[in-house]
């Protein structure tokens, strides 16, 4: 018996039109909760303090809240505030929805999402874009966030917490951008807990995965930030730890390709 769907994760997108290029990152996760909003945010409030025209892209906003003109995201409130975007919510965040979870998009949504793109990618030195879900997440049934980091040429940032299957996730999401012809230019592992020498076997976790995820992924871990209770998307809260983890990568050099 045959696999007919054996070709389908092909992920071509070279019939597709071409879209506006510009230098940034593609921020990912391997798992939900593994805080990729929150590097996101740290990597274009990075960029902007040293002195770059930054912009930020949610193509797909969840649980947002209702607001005067539509609905609000939080999430894309966090980031525009790290890069001190001018940009309408709109532009910033072309899909939202109240939804924890993004229902099954429309052709509509795809060109929504590209027709953003456009605008906000005009006039700006760099973009971080966080993608909708994982790397394989799902934007419409035909355009999923894989598509969109191939037809916008970004190298994948990965973000993961460290804990059970944690480097099986980030296994998965390299091999997934990799087959795809992405380039990985590193992990920041989050959420990472320094006060876990009570509890041996957490701890013993903590300090491994980190370096099992550079080894087995052949890829560099670029920060690793710790677990504070001071950071708050939802209040657009960057702790000083995170911060201060975040701006020790040069964040430049990996947008060049240079690290």
């Amino acid at each position: 018996m045959t696999d007919d769907g054996a070709a389908a994760f092909g992920f071509d997108v070279a019939d597709w039109p071409a879209v506006a290029t510009v230098p940034g990152l593609f921020v990912t996760s391997a798992g939900r909760g593994d805080g990729k909003t929150l590097v996101a945010g740290g990597v274009a409030r990075h960029l902007r303090r040293a002195g770059r025209r930054v912009e930020v892209f949610l193509p797909v906003a969840t649980a947002c809240r209702p607001g005067r003109g539509g609905l609000v995201s939080g999430a894309a409130d966090f980031l525009a505030a790290c890069a001190e975007s001018p940009h309408a919510l709109s532009e910033i965040a072309p899909i939202r929805t109240a939804l924890p979870t993004a229902p099954p998009g429309t052709p509509a949504d795809r060109q929504a999402v590209l027709d953003a793109w456009e605008a906000l990618s005009q006039g700006c030195e760099a973009v971080v874009v966080e993608s909708a879900g994982g790397i394989l997440g799902p934007i419409t049934d035909e355009f999923w966030s894989i598509h969109l980091a191939k037809l916008l040429a970004l190298p994948v940032v990965l973000v993961v917490r460290p804990g059970a299957g944690a480097v099986e996730g980030a296994l998965l999401t390299i091999h997934a951008a990799r087959s795809a012809g992405l380039a990985v230019a590193g992990a920041v592992v989050n959420r990472y807990r320094a006060d876990t020498a009570a509890e041996e076997d957490v701890d013993a976790c903590m300090q491994t995965q980190a370096d099992r995820i550079a080894r087995l992924g052949r890829v560099k871990v670029l920060a690793v930030v710790p677990d504070d209770d001071a950071n708050d998307v939802a209040s657009a809260a960057l702790a000083d730890s995170a911060r201060f983890a975040l701006d020790q990568v040069p964040w430049e050099r990996v947008i060049s390709r240079e690290l």
